[in-house]
């Protein structure tokens, strides 16, 4: 076993007979259970109004329990959760009474849009019952979704988007809904009691209530803090088939005189021999609806990143979760990788992918082949699996294998493997997480890389994740030959130290500081040097003041001492560059922002302080505002970034908009506009979605570019106009 993963496994070792000889306090409470009854189909008419009679035959949770900001203490907001099934499809209905019924907010219509800030009620779904993956389901008073999905370390990706009907209607006690989560729709152990629970928000009280998990300590993510749902095992997915065919219609052109007219047409295939394991095929992927990246700035000497949106890599991404703690620092597997090279679109195709549990194993592969086009690498095939194993209900062991080079040319492969210790009772009800991870690469290696590079790495972290204390400490190490194709690594070369601490107090409601929800006194640093042990970068970063308001407004301010040395000259731009050379410098930043729960939400941050050898300055201005029901919104942001050095100023600024147009939850047309002066371009993606049914959509984009020209201003630089139909039939 090579070194450095040898001393990951001890790590996880030492960690995890730590915690197993740390004796619990108290016992956890166990956990509600709801019985849910099976009842006739088609028993009730998606509407709003919970008048049926099967309503009064569905399981009820009668009350739902205040968790923000005073767990336990009673509310004036009675609430009523209805579940049933017909074995087909699980219902729920949520009957939420309100003293105020006109003041229920509704910002925005849009699905998978900045809907945290409404009135909503949103539940998890942990449909293997394992305790660690679910399905994550929200609507809004306004009738808009949102849906994602939920890995084994408790974090939510809102990226997929799953077939399922909603319904809601006003009323002069409050509102009401109705849900329709078809069975075909989810992937489930048959038999197995769902964990489950659910949350309603009161946006304006900035008020959560929940089922359970009631104490401030608890995630609502956290699964084993969850309830169960039993009587489940009717649920049925019919043979498990659904195909799904899609037609795009495409005319591009390139200024001035480059035109492309073309229709597409693609299959996207799944297959579920049991509820527990799925396969999906794709033929002829294609991504036209997809919405743009957000541009950044780049300021650093490393590359950014930019979050997986395409619906086929979504799908099931929980399954490829890896270890804890890592965020972008290291991603083994990073989907983005796939179908783009050097920032161009690589055509995908075909692609397979399977999903799913057996007993206490958890399964993820995934397979996919490039095709050459003009610009493109050559034909590729690329393959990821992910298989994790189950010990017990705290520990959990994986291995990650990704196999093929995005380059078409090159060879490479990479093995992982990770433990991840979670529990919810440490100490009685706290949480604690232990990971530890060990990679390898191997095949053929940059030619910018020393050909006997070490081609290992190894991290572990313990964190202490609580509401009032959170504490953590990591340390990794990234060989400089450790080269995963298919994944993200802006540093390698390197080791990490990071210690975390944050005492985060909540103030007494009748105190002098009673209009503050809760403080947090931040001392989060690392260290990072090479692999011989010289000092590459530290960070210390304080926050002395932060501070959330009762009304969910944010302040903060901080101080950042930094230390960077460079090896060789930095480039900031195509005409400045800091000299090499080791830099302490230090940042200050203070920032507000107003409530997401208001109408209107003016937010400002700015940076400032000393910048390697110079000075920078940062102005990063937001401005929110939504009309008419959540019929319309707005929203403005920017971001200014005024460098002075000895070798030259440099002034970055990037603006971008938002108008979306809500005519329905289900019509929606959005439109996002950026301006970069680094590449000196102005584009828009205009995007209407008509959801006709769940799982039968309308996609028209219109994207236009504009690049500018001293004598001319900003003149069209490409059109793109697309068409798609997306049509899912079931069996």
């Amino acid at each position: 076993m090579p070194q450095p993963i040898s001393r990951a496994w001890r790590a996880t070792a030492v960690a995890v007979a730590l915690l197993a000889a740390t004796r619990a306090t108290g016992a956890a409470d166990e956990p509600p259970q709801l019985a849910v009854p099976t009842l006739p189909a088609a028993a009730v008419h998606l509407d709003g109004s919970l008048d049926e009679p099967a309503w009064q035959q569905a399981g009820s949770i009668d009350a739902l329990t205040q968790h923000e900001p005073h767990p336990g203490e009673p509310t004036e907001f009675p609430t009523r959760i209805l579940i049933f099934t017909d074995g087909d499809t699980l219902y729920l209905g949520y009957d939420c009474r309100d003293p105020e019924p006109e003041k229920v907010a509704i910002h925005t219509l849009q699905r998978d849009g900045n809907i945290f800030a409404d009135d909503s009620v949103d539940f998890v779904l942990d449909t293997f019952g394992d305790r660690r993956t679910a399905y994550y389901f929200l609507i809004t008073a306004g009738g808009a979704q949102l849906d994602g999905l939920v890995d084994a370390a408790g974090n939510p990706s809102t990226d997929w988007d799953g077939a399922w009907s909603v319904a809601t209607r006003r009323t002069a006690e409050g509102w009401t809904a109705e849900l329709a989560i078809p069975a075909r729709n989810l992937h489930f152990r048959r038999g197995a009691a769902f964990g489950f629970n659910i949350a309603r928000q009161i946006a304006r009280k900035n008020l959560i209530l929940r089922w359970t998990g009631i104490p401030h300590d608890a995630s609502f993510f956290d699964l084993r803090r969850a309830g169960a749902l039993t009587g489940l095992s009717t649920m049925r997915q019919g043979i498990g088939l659904a195909v799904t065919p899609f037609v795009v219609g495409e005319d591009s052109r390139q200024r001035p005189e480059e035109s492309l007219a073309e229709a597409r047409t693609g299959l996207d295939l799944s297959y579920s021999p049991t509820p527990a394991l799925t396969g999906v095929f794709t033929y002829h992927t294609d991504f036209a609806e997809t919405e743009v990246d957000a541009r950044q700035v780049n300021l650093t000497r490393f590359p950014l990143f930019f979050p997986e949106k395409r619906a086929f890599f979504v799908e099931g991404a929980n399954q490829f979760a890896f270890a804890h703690g890592l965020e972008a620092d290291f991603i083994p597997f990073f989907s983005r990788r796939i179908g783009l090279f050097a920032g161009e679109q690589v055509p995908l195709e075909a692609g397979l992918k399977v999903l799913g549990h057996t007993g206490r194993w958890g399964i993820g592969a995934l397979g996919v082949e490039t095709r050459q086009d003009t610009g493109a690498p050559p034909t590729t095939s690329l393959a990821v699996g992910r298989l994790t194993y189950d010990v017990g209900s705290h520990l959990r062991l994986g291995t990650l294998i990704t196999s093929g080079n995005p380059d078409g040319v090159s060879d490479n492969s990479l093995g992982t493997f990770d433990a991840v210790y979670r529990t919810s009772t440490f100490r009685g009800d706290k949480n604690l997480v232990a990971s530890a991870w060990g990679a390898r690469s191997d095949g053929d290696l940059p030619a910018s890389v020393r050909r006997d590079a070490q081609r290992d790495g190894w991290g572990a972290i313990v964190e202490y994740p609580n509401d009032r204390w959170e504490l953590y400490a990591d340390m990794r190490e990234f060989g400089d030959g450790l080269d995963p194709a298919l994944g993200f690594l802006p540093r390698p070369g390197t080791r990490w130290y990071r210690l975390g601490t944050a005492f985060q107090p909540r103030p007494r409601a009748d105190g002098p500081l009673g209009w503050a929800r809760q403080f947090f006194f931040e001392n989060f640093d690392y260290l990072i040097t090479d692999l011989q042990g010289r000092t590459q970068s530290w960070r210390v970063f304080l926050a002395p003041f932060n501070v959330v308001t009762n009304a969910g407004d944010h302040f903060e301010a901080n101080v950042v001492p930094y230390f960077e040395r460079l090896d060789q000259p930095f480039a900031l731009d195509d005409e400045v560059s800091i000299p090499a050379g080791s830099y302490p410098f230090t940042r200050y930043r203070v920032q507000a922002e107003a409530s997401q729960t208001r109408a209107f939400r003016p937010a400002l941050t700015v940076w400032w302080g000393e910048f390697y050898d110079g000075h920078l300055t940062q102005w990063l201005p937001s401005l929110g505002w939504n009309a008419n029901g959540g019929h319309l919104l707005l929203q403005l942001d920017g971001e200014i970034d005024d460098a002075r050095l000895p070798a030259g100023d440099v002034l970055a600024r990037l603006y971008g908009g938002r108008v979306v147009v809500a005519i329905s939850p289900t019509l929606v047309i959005s439109s996002f506009t950026q301006y970069d002066s680094t590449s000196d371009s102005l584009g828009t993606n205009n995007v209407l979605r008509w959801t006709i049914q769940p799982g039968r959509e309308l996609f028209l984009v219109v994207n236009r570019g504009w690049e500018r020209r001293a004598a001319h201003g900003f003149t069209p630089r490409d059109d793109q106009v697309s068409a798609k139909v997306r049509w899912t039939f079931w069996w």
